[in-house]
């Protein structure tokens, strides 16, 4: 009995043993994992938000370096990209016929001089029959006053019938050289024998065809046979509001950007203000110039036009979707290092519609924040609690 006892009681040690190492390991583990919670609540910054590598909070952020810019003197303006009209020529045949031949068609790029289309014309024909006939006429005219100035030489005629035959003649020269213009104002010296060739008068694009086999033309058809225009030069037309006109000017530098490329940024130069404001609009319409020589830009492409400040004057551009503003202060987040993001207060030049301009705060080649700017500062106001 009494050996039963003291294994009962040896057991009971045991157990209370164990369950004494057990607690105590668990004690000495949750005060580890609190020394090692102290030193990162002690490490936290205000204003900075970490995570690490792999948190999905990452993939909702974006972040890009930003560059100086010449800062705009004027709210962004909407604008239009249009043919240059000194480049553009819309081309109609000078003659009544029929198309019989197209050489060009919609998008070709031709040079001055390439022939457009081939027209069966009877005023072209009507045109060679008078210069033949004048320069039979005005042969056989010389002819004459040659015999007579001969004639009256050796006094076989009066004086009156060589000035007659002088008169003659240089009315049958008048009569050539009419002909002679009129087939090169067409462009068809030679014998043509009716078909007439329509050249392009100007280098460019074939941007518009309103020509058909068999297609019966005539000079005063409403809509022009050929639109040719040299696209890597184009008209930008703005209507600027009355209040910007004094920070507008001749040669003045523009930025543009268009809806079709949002991450880059052209350039076109002031050519012309207008002189009158719309009485409706108030707005002055402004034209201005833009290379295309890749021909990247389309007429009728909608742009935002920034006219430019003249001099040293710039400022870094961020995105709208960047700022933050949290009462009269504005801030933007700063990548300073993968997975770490500071809040960092800055000083707006200009806030546009997409864009604005920061003039303090931020320096070029700062990584910052251009989505998930408001989960960041959700995180940034939850760490600060």
């Amino acid at each position: 009995m009494m050996k039963k006892i003291s294994k009962l009681i040896l057991a009971l040690a045991i157990v209370g043993a164990a369950a004494g190492i057990v607690l105590y390991a668990q004690r000495n583990h949750a005060a580890q994992e609190a020394a090692e919670e102290k030193p990162k609540a002690a490490r936290r910054e205000p204003g900075v938000v970490h995570f690490e590598r792999g948190e999905p909070q990452l993939s909702a952020l974006r972040a890009e370096a930003v560059k100086a810019e010449a800062m705009p003197a004027a709210d962004p303006v909407n604008g239009r990209y249009v043919y240059d009209e000194n480049a553009t020529s819309r081309i109609s045949s000078p003659l009544t016929g029929r198309v019989i031949g197209l050489r060009a068609g919609l998008g070709d790029r031709v040079s001055r001089g390439a022939a457009l289309l081939e027209i069966d014309s009877p005023d072209l024909a009507n045109a060679e029959a008078d210069q033949a006939k004048a320069s039979s006429d005005e042969l056989r005219k010389r002819l004459a006053y040659e015999r007579a100035r001969q004639l009256h030489e050796h006094e076989v005629i009066a004086r009156k019938d060589l000035e007659s035959a002088n008169a003659d003649y240089q009315l049958a020269q008048a009569d050539m050289r009419r002909a002679t213009a009129r087939l090169r104002n067409l462009q068809a010296s030679g014998h043509q024998n009716g078909k007439f060739v329509l050249r392009a008068p100007i280098s460019g694009v074939v941007i518009e065809r309103n020509a058909n086999p068999g297609q019966e033309v005539r000079p005063d058809l409403a809509a022009p046979l050929f639109l040719i225009s040299d696209v890597s030069r184009l008209w930008i037309l703005v209507d600027v509001p009355e209040r910007s006109l004094a920070n507008i000017h001749v040669g003045q530098t523009v930025g543009v950007e268009t809806d079709a490329f949002p991450e880059q940024r052209f350039t076109a130069t002031v050519e012309r203000v207008g002189v009158v404001v719309d009485p409706v609009t108030r707005r002055v319409q402004v034209r201005c110039v833009a290379a295309n020589p890749d021909s990247k830009l389309k007429p009728e492409m909608f742009a935002r036009v920034s006219f430019l400040a003249d001099g040293e004057r710039k400022g870094i551009r961020v995105p709208n979707s960047a700022l933050v503003t949290e009462g009269i202060y504005v801030y933007v987040f700063v990548e300073t290092r993968p997975g770490t993001f500071e809040k960092r207060k800055v000083g707006l030049a200009l806030r546009g519609m997409e864009y604005s301009f920061v003039e303090s705060g931020l320096s070029e080649g700062d990584r910052v924040v251009v989505e998930g700017a408001l989960l960041l500062n959700s995180e940034a106001a939850a760490d600060a609690q």
